[in-house]
């Protein structure tokens, strides 16, 4: 049988909500195919990966890769963080995927704040011909103003054009070929973009005219009702709506179907009796801080979309 590659890239504290995702995944997934799931993580417990090895099936393989790419050019400056307060390294090893695994050249990558209700199989036969990227609009911020105007200024794609990376299918073979990792190194490293969705941004902006847009009920994030589908294919917890810390989620039911069933439920539970008031209140400043950084940073005398219509660099 076919073989489907997918990719999740987590730290530790995240293994509890993977357990869900991969879960739901299993469930779903059409037993026409062999699913190799690998796991690129920078920290996780072996107690983690025993529990998230329960998962595998006859025809679903779970495999750990440390990451073993230098980032040392990626640090903890302002313009690194998402969301404007937190700084991790995971974010970025998705654009490091295709040169890891050099055997595979077409590939699925989801976020492990996933919930997959349709059939993955589906998503990777869409035929990405000559582009870089398959993925959705990120329709989470579409009611926010000042972050549409962001992406339009910013990344220099209009909200109907920026996607959100939170589920990519990835053309590994054609991004290896134009050797998409080390521009985005080079341009990192020369420019220190400015921005709010680090990795996202470097997407949009890198491969603006070579992505493949997908029907937005494979990245189905929460709006606060304002874009509910009846279907989903795949549910996205983006940002701050984490049904393990908020009621009355969006899709907040097919997590909790998951979550249930988990290994960790005893440690999903525990995180959302312990998310405060005042942890919510946080959050709220954190998304002010989000709002208003992206306003700053679009007037900004260096950013993507001036750099490239310039003719200083050129896009993929």
């Amino acid at each position: 049988m076919k073989t489907i590659p997918i990719f999740f890239t987590i730290d530790a504290p995240y293994a509890p909500y993977l357990s869900v995702a991969i879960a739901s995944l299993v469930d779903n997934a059409s037993k026409d195919y062999n699913y190799n799931i690998h796991v690129v993580y920078e920290s996780i417990t072996d107690s983690a990966k025993k529990k998230l090895k329960t998962l595998e099936k006859d025809n679903v393989k779970i495999i750990f890769n440390k990451m073993q790419k230098e980032l040392e050019s990626i640090t903890n400056r302002k313009e690194n963080l998402l969301r404007t307060d937190i700084f991790t390294l995971t974010i970025y090893f998705r654009l490091f995927i295709p040169e890891m695994f050099p055997e595979y050249d077409k590939a699925i990558y989801l976020d492990s704040d996933t919930c997959i209700l349709g059939d993955v199989s589906e998503l990777y036969n869409y035929d990405l011909q000559d582009n870089l990227f398959g993925g959705c609009n990120d329709i989470s911020c579409q009611d926010n103003a000042t972050l549409c105007a962001y992406f339009a200024n910013n990344a220099g794609a209009e909200i109907n054009d920026y996607i959100n990376s939170g589920v990519l299918l990835m053309n590994m073979e054609k991004l290896r070929e134009v050797n998409f990792a080390n521009h985005f190194l080079y341009l990192l490293n020369k420019y220190h973009f400015d921005t709010v969705c680090p990795d996202q941004d470097y997407i949009n902006a890198m491969a603006y005219g070579k992505i493949l847009h997908l029907p937005n009920e494979w990245d189905a994030m929460p709006t606060n009702g304002s874009l509910v589908f009846e279907q989903p294919k795949i549910v996205h917890y983006n940002l701050f709506s984490k049904p393990w810390h908020y009621d009355d989620v969006d899709y907040e039911e097919y997590f909790w179907k998951y979550a249930e069933r988990s290994l960790f439920k005893e440690e999903i539970f525990k995180e959302k009796n312990k998310f405060t008031k005042e942890m919510q209140k946080e959050d709220i400043k954190v998304l002010d801080n989000l709002v208003n950084r992206a306003e700053e940073i679009m007037h900004n005398e260096v950013t993507f979309k001036k750099v490239f219509e310039s003719g200083q660099e050129k896009r993929i």
